[in-house]
């Protein structure tokens, strides 16, 4: 275990098995079926497809939702269908709900069957997909089904705004000795269509195990629309950084000098992308680029100290978000609901010390009976 924790950055290994709080049991595994990548059966555009098979008989004036696609349509349109008066237009949306759930439930279970899931108590939902009423439908149908299927797990939806999530999570990348000094880390959620920076508040002193956190500023850039380089991507994103931090000094933050960063793909120790990287402006899966060191290079001090970056997968960045709130469980995992399915699986390792001194406990009250 020790090649996960020896680091370039001085604090953590990019991509790291062990976190402060948790262990990464696994993340952004691809499971296959005759037919391709499983997650592409739960995502996003999954649940597209199957509401326009399900309007298809009714494209000659019968749609209730119209003649414009989902995509004009919006989540909170399909919300309002759900609650409205027309109940041909709910009827088609929970339709769709309910196939899609169908093969969320199947999806989630293969995950629940492999070795790297195994005794997984609880699965937190994500990605922009669940926040709308549609997504907390599925997630509950799901858990539904699951259940039906002897599946000893629940299903629920992430607590903290998708939007928010990523950012926040970053804050249990970093070590607990940097929230004595700092109340405050800069955070990045890269994706596929979006980049968001943030200023995440610690809240320490109101909860130590950061249940209180929360983004104290955020800027949100849509490079799918600008389609930039990876070297302007980079550039963009320094800017960004910068001004957020002269926004945090301007209201008197401690701001520490980390940054957090949830990209897509496999990260390696070393800061580069082996893969899943593609819907990324640029290569970004070159062995010549390196994020991490671009934004030490850019930002190489914050405050009187060194810049110190830490990268993990966007999936496991938006479930460490959760840390606090799974407590009362050992095995937990996150799926994040977006242009592909983001998953991981985590074990808490403060349970894992306490399991450690019970059975210690345990062992030596067995052993002094039979003395």
């Amino acid at each position: 275990m020790a090649e996960d924790i020896t680091t370039t950055t001085g604090i953590a290994r990019h991509g790291a098995a062990r976190l402060p709080s948790v262990d990464v049991d696994s993340f952004n595994i691809e499971l296959k079926d005759d037919d391709g990548f499983l997650g592409d059966r739960a995502s996003k555009g999954a649940f597209r497809e199957i509401l326009d098979a399900l309007r298809e008989p009714l494209k000659d004036g019968d749609d209730p939702l119209g003649k414009k696609s989902v995509e004009e349509i919006g989540k909170s349109k399909l919300d309002e269908a759900l609650v409205g008066d027309d109940i041909h237009a709910a009827a088609l949306v929970h339709s769709a709900v309910e196939e899609f759930a169908q093969e969320l439930a199947h999806v989630t279970g293969r995950f629940l069957k492999t070795k790297a899931w195994a005794g997984t108590e609880r699965i937190v939902v994500g990605g922009g997909f669940r926040q709308s009423r549609v997504g907390e439908l599925v997630i509950a149908r799901t858990d539904i089904l699951l259940k039906a299927q002897d599946f000893k797990v629940d299903l629920v939806p992430i607590r903290f705004h998708p939007d928010e999530a990523g950012l926040i999570g970053c804050l249990h990348l970093a070590p607990s000795w940097i929230f004595e000094a700092h109340d405050s880390i800069l955070a990045v959620d890269i994706g596929g269509t979006n980049i968001r920076c943030g200023v995440v508040e610690t809240r320490w002193k109101k909860a130590k195990d950061l249940s209180k956190a929360g983004v104290f500023e955020s800027e949100l850039w849509r490079h799918a629309d600008e389609e930039p380089t990876r070297e302007g991507a980079v550039k963009r994103l320094v800017k960004m950084l910068k001004g957020l931090i002269t926004q945090a000094e301007a209201e008197g933050l401690k701001l520490a000098p980390f940054i957090g960063i949830s990209c897509p793909g496999v990260i390696n120790g070393d800061g580069s992308i082996e893969k899943g990287a593609q819907n990324l402006p640029g290569n970004w899966e070159s062995s010549k680029f390196n994020l991490p060191a671009s934004l030490v290079d850019g930002i190489p001090e914050i405050g009187d100290h060194d810049t110190a970056v830490l990268m993990h997968n966007d999936g496991v960045a938006q479930g460490l978000s959760e840390v606090p709130f799974m407590q009362d469980v050992e095995c937990w995992g996150v799926l994040t609901i977006g242009t592909g399915l983001g998953n991981a699986r985590f074990t808490n390792r403060g349970k894992e010390k306490n399991g450690r001194k019970t059975r210690d406990k345990e062992e030596k009250k067995e052993k002094k009976g039979t003395d």
